[in-house]
């Protein structure tokens, strides 16, 4: 089982067809034989347009892929004033939603999203282990990692063979707003911005009225994880990298967040990726933190 991230040949193993094979034409691979407990699900997604995703995947995705929305399937009502822009959905509702695409115990999930940016689909592997299934691994450098191994993409949408996703929801892998405050400037923990240091500083493009960081964050831009190439970085420069952020910090003690609760789990999935286990995610993040002008921000 994968549970942080996976490469395309490692994908076409899974599910049973030819390294660096053209599967536009799909007699090609139907007689080879794959695992039959793989979810593949689309979540390229963004910010700036919110249907842009499933246009693409329309268009083209991995095939036997799901599309799974960020702005829907992934994120539950936003309520004015309370929550952040992109808040997690109910268990109850997320957990059926899972059972429509197929996904029950012993279920290897892999989640995959545009290149370079890996944000939806990082989001996503945390939303499953926050619900208690850890089988789940982002494809490491996207859909363009695929196509550039030699891999096709097709249109045809399938029809997931619903079941009862089982997972027990362990809430203890976030970091709620109380929480974030009153660690915010404790030494022994770290507060930590995944934004770039343009918009941890207030610049930049801005999705929320009110600008800067939250009072005692760090940065730890999580673009600085990626190779030019948009792929994860090893896991001995990834370790190289955070220990420069963290210092002494325990990992378990450094808690991410981003604009709106989405780009921050890349940062998770990298310090999974070093070994550097334990770390958590602000969902409301600072969409949520601004809504109280009490909260103390910085520039």
């Amino acid at each position: 089982m994968y549970r942080t991230i996976v490469d395309p040949h490692q994908l076409a193993d899974l599910v049973g067809r030819d390294q660096l094979a053209d599967l536009s034409g799909r007699d090609q691979f139907a007689d080879l034989s794959g695992r039959d407990d793989v979810v593949i699900l689309d979540a390229r997604f963004l910010l700036d347009d919110e249907e842009w995703g499933r246009r693409e995947y329309a268009a083209g995705h991995i095939p036997g892929a799901v599309y799974a929305n960020c702005a829907t399937d992934l994120s539950g009502p936003v309520v004015d004033g309370v929550t952040g822009r992109r808040p997690f959905p109910d268990p109850e509702t997320f957990r059926a939603t899972l059972g429509t695409w197929g996904i029950g115990p012993g279920t290897q999930v892999i989640a995959y999203d545009a290149d370079r940016g890996l944000m939806a689909a990082s989001r996503l592997w945390l939303m499953l282990r926050w619900m208690g299934h850890d089988d789940v691994a982002v494809l490491d450098g996207g859909i363009a990692a695929w196509l550039a191994a030699g891999y096709a993409v097709d249109t045809e949408v399938p029809t997931p063979v619903p079941t009862e996703f089982r997972g027990i929801v362990r809430p203890e892998l976030l970091a709620d707003v109380d929480e974030v405050d009153a660690i915010r400037r404790d030494p022994s923990y770290r507060v930590l911005d995944s934004r770039s240091a343009e918009g941890y500083h207030g610049g930049g493009k801005y999705y929320d009225p009110v600008r800067g960081h939250i009072a005692g964050a760090g940065l730890a831009d999580r673009a600085d994880t990626l190779d030019p190439d948009g792929t994860f970085r090893t896991p001995e420069a990834l370790r190289e990298h955070f220990a420069a952020i963290l210092g002494d910090t325990a990992p378990g003690n450094a808690v991410f967040y981003c604009g709106s609760g989405i780009t921050a789990a890349q940062n998770v999935l990298a310090m999974e990726i070093a070994g550097l286990s334990g770390s958590r995610m602000y969902v409301g993040s600072w969409s949520e933190w601004i809504t109280d002008p009490s909260r103390e921000i910085e520039l």
